[in-house]
């Protein structure tokens, strides 16, 4: 990558404040071994520099690759949409895409089994347009509300500093709304052969409006134009070893020797009257539309063809949010989406600051940027001199706009905190155990879910079985007998034994064999 000197004019070292530096070797001393000068500027402004490198990182999709790229209409959708990303026929936009991990940190392994995040900026001239997915058409749950525990959930125990199977399993088997989700993620496709091989999808149902305010609901899907590649268990071990950073390496090796991956997109399409007389809610991430019942509609490609210059600055600080949405792109009742609309802009204003908006890869492009926004920290861009700081005012003639007015719709009902953890959790995921999957990816799944199970707890372990059982009886008994090879099953009955005082508190697990669980129980 590194390449031989700049050619051009000589280059003088200068601090940050563009002052020549004269020696960067050595540090200004009283006499060759005396103490060092507070006035050694050249030292300070280095140092201090550097203890400031380091941003917060993120709390999830922490480990991540990026690229940068063109979005090309290839079919008409505008009867569907007013956007104008979508109005001409060969009209290109540039893109960026990062690809992620989910749970772990900015150093942990791209080829463990874990959803892998598919975010799409397009720079739109409309504004910024963020297409917040993940490589799975759904996710864990369907009530935001859950989000924080979740990912406590599935990172380090806050003891022990451990991944803690206990913790992962026992919130998976508590919310059966996770079957569907953990079942993709034990299949083959879990584990990706990098980015470029990987389908991606919005996940979310969003609604999109025409140029006469007629509105759909869709979901956006990108398939992979390099076909499906996944990697084996082994060979994700292998790897995680000797090459963590896979993903970040072969994405910017296939685009620097200008084999640039490509993705089409795709939406599907549902009224609302569909959405009223669905047998499912189609508004809930945990469930996918049916493609015998909403087809896929092609609607261009997305290309990635440049490498970032500088991965701290375009691919760390990339900040992607969902509620950015040009005219003609709307959120649905979805609670997960309408969760994210807060969740992602306000940590982005935590980890990068109130402008992050300002930076150069977030910051929209070929817009005139006309808003009442000022001052915060790292402000680096001001309103012309002669514009008011306030509206309405009598100066600037800004007036609202109609046409971008978001597409009027009906809500009603009580207002309430709805109980949806019963929301038939099986049926598709026993349509995608059954028919979806060969005999052979079957036997992977299974095995791939037992060899994780394993290190649950055996009370754990038996409510997980028994979701999957409801699944499909197969499926569950098919994990059951390899937990029982394993060693790790327990036919018995736990009972758990507590005794407090004062001073000690005393917690004591007893095992049964199960030719006495009848007794115990009665």
């Amino acid at each position: 990558i590194l390449s031989a000197p700049l050619p051009g004019k000589h280059l003088v070292m200068t601090t940050g404040a563009g002052i020549p530096i004269g020696d960067k070797l050595n540090t200004m001393t009283v006499g060759k071994r005396g103490p060092l000068l507070v006035q050694d500027v050249v030292f300070t402004d280095e140092m201090a520099h550097f203890d400031r490198e380091r941003i917060p990182e993120r709390v999830v999709h922490a480990k991540g690759a990026g690229a940068f790229g063109y979005f090309e209409v290839t079919h008409d959708i505008t009867k569907y949409s007013k956007a104008k990303v979508f109005d001409t026929i060969g009209k290109k936009t540039d893109l960026a895409i990062r690809f992620s991990t989910v749970a772990g940190e900015a150093g942990s392994a791209d080829t463990v089994r874990d959803p892998r995040g598919f975010a799409v900026k397009f720079y739109t001239e409309e504004g910024i347009w963020d297409l917040v997915g993940n490589n799975t058409p759904v996710f864990f749950i369907r009530d935001a509300i859950l989000f924080p525990s979740f990912i406590h959930s599935q990172k380090r125990n806050p003891q022990t500093h451990l991944k803690d199977p206990d913790m992962v399993w026992d919130f998976w088997s508590l919310r059966p709304e996770c079957l569907h989700q953990v079942s993709f993620l034990f299949s083959d496709r879990g584990i990706p052969d990098g980015h470029r091989h990987m389908n991606g999808y919005g996940s979310h149902t969003f609604k999109l409006v025409n140029a006469e305010g007629e509105a759909v609901y869709c979901k956006f899907h990108y398939k992979t134009n390099q076909g499906i590649k996944n990697l084996s268990v082994e060979e994700a071990n292998k790897l995680a070893v000797n090459d963590p950073d896979y993903g970040i390496r072969d994405l910017f090796k296939a685009i620097a020797k200008k084999n640039f991956p490509s993705w089409t997109l795709y939406i599907q399409v549902m009224t609302f009257e569909e959405a009223e007389n669905c047998s499912f809610n189609p508004f809930d991430l945990t469930k996918v539309w049916p493609h015998t019942d909403y087809p896929l509609i092609p609607v261009g490609k997305l290309v990635l063809n440049k490498n970032a210059e500088n991965y701290f600055a375009e691919v760390e600080q990339m900040a992607f949010d969902p509620s950015n949405m040009p005219p003609g792109i709307e959120p649905s009742p979805d609670k997960m989406l309408q969760g994210r609309l807060f969740s992602y802009p306000d940590t982005h204003r935590h980890r990068l600051g109130p402008n992050y908006l300002h930076i150069p890869v977030n910051a929209p492009r070929g817009v005139n940027l006309a808003n009442f926004q000022q001052d915060g920290p790292m402000c680096m861009f001001h309103r012309p001199s002669t514009m008011p700081n306030y509206y309405p005012n009598s100066f600037c003639h800004l007036k609202n706009q109609n046409q971008y007015k978001e597409a009027c719709f009906q809500a009603a009902g009580d207002v309430d905190r709805y109980n949806a953890d019963d929301d038939d959790n099986v049926l598709q995921v026993r349509t995608f155990y059954s028919k979806t999957l060969k005999e052979d990816e079957r036997k992977r799944l299974c095995e791939n879910i037992a060899q994780s199970l394993k290190d649950a707890q055996p009370f754990i372990q038996e409510r997980a079985v028994k979701n999957f059982t409801d699944v499909h009886p197969d499926y569950g008994a098919r994990i059951k007998a390899l937990l029982k090879n394993d060693g790790t099953w327990s036919d018995g009955l736990h009972l758990y034994v507590q005794h407090f005082s004062r001073t000690k508190c005393f917690c004591f697990l007893f095992y049964f064999p199960s030719y006495i669980r009848q007794n115990i129980r009665q």
